[in-house]
């Protein structure tokens, strides 16, 4: 595959355990102002290519890519235009969900002048007023979860992944994540999210890959995916794509 330039990519990325392949050759790119679903079932190598994209995870082969940042090479560049959230990311159960944020912004630099405004902006945003200053240890799966996303982009990256973003959150919270996303997209972000539901992708994404065996085996929009499969609506497309590609 041609050198294609995006805010986020991944090229020929390859994660090797032993003689386990959990991604294989996988290649995509996001715009900036682009919204893409990465879909797989467990264990095909989504949380593996994200976690790679992340500097959490060095890749065996290949490249990632955010702002033309090779997270291998530059990780410290890649970590301050990049917000990532994961599942099993926690958070410091003897601080606050203000004062967690207010942290984080000062490690990624904030200017003191500006982490007020940025921690405010985050409270605001994502609906944390009512808890912002209880515990984290004291928050609820859902609170915890909307805490855990405001503190990914509380210094306001350019690009963001997102692994499960509304795992645990009732459907009012899940709400907030949606206009936050879409929001992102207005303003230029380029972002990569992974979830099982479908209908959050058909909500939000303007392109959806779907990731089996640690390949990319389908890659489009929602209808050119659905239409290329035969089948009816994405649920249907998702299940047959993978099943053909076992």
């Amino acid at each position: 595959m041609s050198y294609l330039p995006g805010m986020i990519e991944l090229q020929d990325l390859s994660k090797r355990y032993g003689d386990f392949h959990a991604v294989r050759n996988l290649s995509l790119r996001v715009e900036a102002g682009e919204v893409y679903a990465l879909l797989g079932a467990n264990g095909a190598g989504k949380t593996t290519a994200l976690r790679c994209l992340a500097t959490l995870l060095e890749p065996s082969s290949g490249t990632a890519r955010i702002a033309g940042f090779d997270a291998r090479t530059h990780p410290l560049e890649v970590r301050r235009r990049l917000g990532f959230l994961a599942a099993s990311m926690g958070l410091y159960a003897r601080l606050t969900a203000r004062e967690l944020l207010r942290y984080f912004a000062e490690l990624h630099g904030i200017p003191a002048g500006e982490t007020a405004v940025r921690v405010e902006a985050a409270v605001a945003a994502f609906g944390l007023e009512e808890f912002a200053d209880r515990l984290c240890g004291k928050l609820s799966t859902g609170q915890r979860q909307r805490v855990s996303i405001a503190r990914a982009v509380v210094h306001d990256p350019p690009a963001l992944v997102l692994d499960e973003p509304t795992l645990g959150l009732d459907v009012l919270s899940g709400e907030s994540i949606y206009r936050f996303v879409e929001d992102a997209r207005e303003r230029g972000r380029a972002v990569v999210f992974s979830t099982h539901q479908m209908s959050e992708v058909e909500l939000l994404a303007d392109r959806v890959g779907i990731i089996a065996g640690g390949r990319l085996v389908a890659e489009g929009t929602v209808a050119e995916v659905v239409r290329g499969s035969g089948e009816g609506s994405l649920s249907r497309a998702f299940l047959r794509i993978v099943k053909e590609a076992a």
